[in-house]
């Protein structure tokens, strides 16, 4: 690691808070294998800063990929109880533009810009004595900011951690998530499998999370609050099954969105307006135009006329959607997705604005 990134300043000492809004730019300082296919990527300001988060929240990234700009979210894997320094843990996905780029290429030394921190999945927004943390494959991340966080600030909440993946090799942070077991009385972990990796059997709870295997790993989890994090097909399975336990579900929390789901989901039927009118959409780029009635947003236009834009979260959190608009005027109602000296040189998140007046975008 680059010794300069993280301890000197001015005043001898980091003091100073890191904000997309200041200066975005991070600097890669280190890279790590978790697993076969998993890699974490450690990040510091370009600028001495401490960074600040809620353990459980995103960060939006601006990698440069060729000649285009991608936006990706990741959630933040690192502590906020260790300020210096970001970490990320990204999963290679077979085709995937940017995991495949970020294994490849992402090295010590390099620069990217980022937005952040946000959302709102966090214990930190839900303090309790117990905790149920579920996870999935790589949604574990966020489970192990809190976890890393909860050992960090040596909490007296009781935590109970259980960890599904495909086999004994692909459990993510594994030696470390023992290590917490081993030096905390109120930490257990409870990695699954569904089967043997090679050279490796599997001696612990095997198969698919089940009503029953909850009940007996876990028999006090009604008295917990739950987070859960995976593949939606894994989030489902865990929200019915706790459902089917009784569990309230007042006390149930789930990352809110998949941000690769929702890129891919079908477009949607522009809708049908009794009145308030409709306006042009013209895109210069590609030199499509379409018609956005008044109450849609431009995003939602667009995809229903089948363009394919660039968009995740569909929510005005991530800033995936963020574009010049060249003439017209919009009513833009985000979650932090952008930022406001971004909003003053004309851009906008399609996903969160809705037209006032014929728009030219720069698209």
């Amino acid at each position: 690691m680059r010794a300069e990134h993280i301890f000197k300043d001015d005043a001898g000492g980091t003091s100073s808070f890191w904000s997309g809004e200041d200066d975005n730019t991070l600097v890669c300082i280190g890279t790590r294998e978790e697993t076969h296919d998993v890699k974490t990527f450690i990040f510091a300001p370009k600028r001495p800063a401490l960074f600040h988060f809620q353990p459980g929240q995103f960060i939006t990234f601006d990698f440069v990929i060729g000649d285009a700009v991608v936006n990706r979210c990741y959630t933040i894997a690192s502590s906020p109880t260790r300020p210096h320094v970001l970490s990320i843990t990204v999963k290679r996905v077979p085709g995937g533009p940017v995991s495949n780029w970020l294994h490849e290429t992402m090295s010590p030394g390099q620069e990217v810009n980022a937005t952040g921190a946000l959302g709102s999945f966090s214990y930190a927004r839900n303090p309790a004595e117990k905790y149920l943390l579920l996870s999935g494959g790589s949604g574990i991340t966020p489970m192990m900011s809190m976890a890393r966080a909860q050992f960090d600030l040596a909490s007296e909440s009781d935590i109970v951690f259980m960890h599904h993946a495909r086999t004994p090799a692909d459990i993510i942070f594994r030696r470390e998530l023992e290590l917490m077991e081993v030096h905390s009385r109120n930490f257990k972990f409870i990695p699954v499998c569904e089967a043997d990796a090679k050279f490796h059997s599997w001696g612990g709870l095997r198969g698919r999370i089940s009503a029953g295997m909850l009940s007996l790993a876990v028999p006090d989890c009604a008295e917990r609050e739950v987070f859960v994090c995976g593949p939606p097909a894994y989030m489902r399975a865990a929200k019915a099954l706790l459902e089917q336990l009784d569990f309230n579900m007042a006390h149930y929390h789930e990352e809110s969105f998949d941000f690769a789901t929702l890129a891919q989901e079908p477009a949607p039927v522009a809708p049908v307006l009794a009145g308030g009118g409709s306006y042009e959409v013209m895109f210069a780029k590609s030199q499509r135009a379409v018609i956005c009635p008044a109450q849609s947003t431009v995003l939602d236009a667009a995809r229903a006329e089948g363009m394919r834009l660039p968009s995740s979260c569909a929510k005005g959190l991530c800033g995936t959607c963020k574009s010049r608009l060249l003439s017209g005027k919009v009513e833009m109602s985000h979650q932090g997705g952008i930022r406001q000296r971004e909003i003053d040189q004309g851009m906008i998140l399609l996903c969160c604005s809705k037209p006032l007046s014929d728009l030219v975008i720069e698209r």
